[in-house]
């Protein structure tokens, strides 16, 4: 008998089609040395970037950064176009002609994501609450005709163009509903089992009961980081797991596909678990360079003689605004256009800041070697 569920005949004659239904969580899950050996790791792996955290001066420019690398990856695994640097120009309003036209998906993914971790601090992980993430996701954007925020009261389907050819039928709404209670109901009882099986647990089951018309994907994505916060598992929102499904994209899909259509709940698991170590140990390396790469600037512009104080505003503006033009630095400074140019010039001669457009008026600049932290 399959543990996660079994596909059931839906309609008569022509229109018949068999839908996946869930079984209800929580399954038996076939321990082995290698499952218990990859569980031991991610919970290492996840106490050491939750105690970095501790150690960084102002963490929130870390999570800032991390929210929006989040965001485009996730997005992209979906098919968005626009890049990392794209959201972050939009987000300084510098006008660049290359900036994708699909960055607000990428920019209402972040405001969903901001959305869902200020309501975890009094509200519960929910149906209610995935339900709010889902109507800001979708919000003006491609997808904003398939009912944001709201659970789906038809039929849908994964692939294909039709139910005839989709590739995977999700169970109907009257079972969806039953299976997304259940959801709530296992995301917070069953806590003797390991934080992070449940939530890898929750996600592969999130997909397979697909409740909204579109953004299934990102919502469950975003679920990881969510559950694990309101858990305790990680003090502040430091994990993001998108970039390793974007890189093993075929293989997320086929785990998650084997999940349900082979009863393989062990291998998507081992897959998740490893996809937490290796996530959580970049995230450690990455902030371990910042420190030093932080370290170093600081004491590059404190070298700038009389500039050095509005350098330093500068370089700590440019921790979450990576990209800066003349009139931005005249903003954060209070400096006028010449000594704000000439003060641009010196972060550029001492390697803290790079131009980056080759233009004579409007010139962007970047803090290329933080950046560069972010897509390696």
């Amino acid at each position: 008998m399959n543990r996660t569920g079994k596909y059931v005949s839906q309609l008569q004659g022509d229109l018949q089609y068999k839908a996946f239904v869930p079984n209800l969580l929580p399954y038996s899950i076939q321990w082995d040395n290698q499952l218990q050996q990859l569980i031991s790791d991610a919970a290492l792996a996840l106490g050491r970037l939750d105690g970095i955290a501790e150690i960084i001066p102002d963490v929130d420019f870390f999570i800032f950064m991390y929210i929006r690398k989040e965001a485009t990856l996730s997005s992209q695994v979906e098919g968005t176009q626009a890049t990392f640097s794209d959201v972050l120009k939009a987000e300084a309003k510098i006008e660049d002609a290359e900036i994708h036209k699909d960055v607000d998906e990428i920019s209402n993914y972040i405001s969903a994501m901001k959305h869902g971790l200020k309501r975890l601090k009094d509200f519960p992980l929910s149906g209610r609450l995935i339900r709010e993430i889902h109507a800001l996701l979708l919000k003006g954007v491609r997808g904003e005709n398939k009912y944001p925020g709201e659970f789906r009261k038809t039929q849908n389907w994964v692939g294909g163009a039709t139910l005839k050819t989709a590739r995977f039928i999700p169970p109907p709404p009257h079972e969806m509903n039953v299976s997304l209670g259940n959801l709530e109901k296992f995301m917070h009882h069953w806590l003797e089992m390991p934080v992070l099986l449940r939530i890898a647990l929750i996600h592969a089951q999130f997909e397979t009961i697909h409740p909204f018309l579109d953004g299934n994907g990102r919502i469950g994505r975003l679920l990881i980081t969510f559950y694990l916060c309101e858990q305790g598992t990680l003090s502040r929102p430091l994990l993001y797991l998108s970039e390793y499904f974007k890189q093993h994209r075929s293989e997320y899909y086929d785990r998650l596909n084997a999940y349900h259509e082979k009863d393989d709940i062990e291998g998507w698991l081992k897959f998740f678990l490893e996809g937490v170590s290796i996530t959580a140990d970049k995230a450690v390396v990455t902030t371990r360079k910042i420190l030093k790469l932080r370290e170093r600037d600081v004491h590059k512009v404190l070298g700038l003689g009389r500039s050095s104080a509005s350098g330093k505003k500068v370089l700590d503006c440019l921790y979450k605004a990576p990209y800066i033009q003349i009139k931005t630095v005249e903003a954060i400074t209070g400096l006028k256009n010449p000594n704000a140019l000439a003060l641009v010039n010196k972060l550029v001669k001492v390697g803290i800041l790079k131009e980056v457009t080759g233009k004579i008026r409007n010139k962007i600049f970047s803090y290329q070697d933080y950046l560069l932290l972010f897509e390696s």
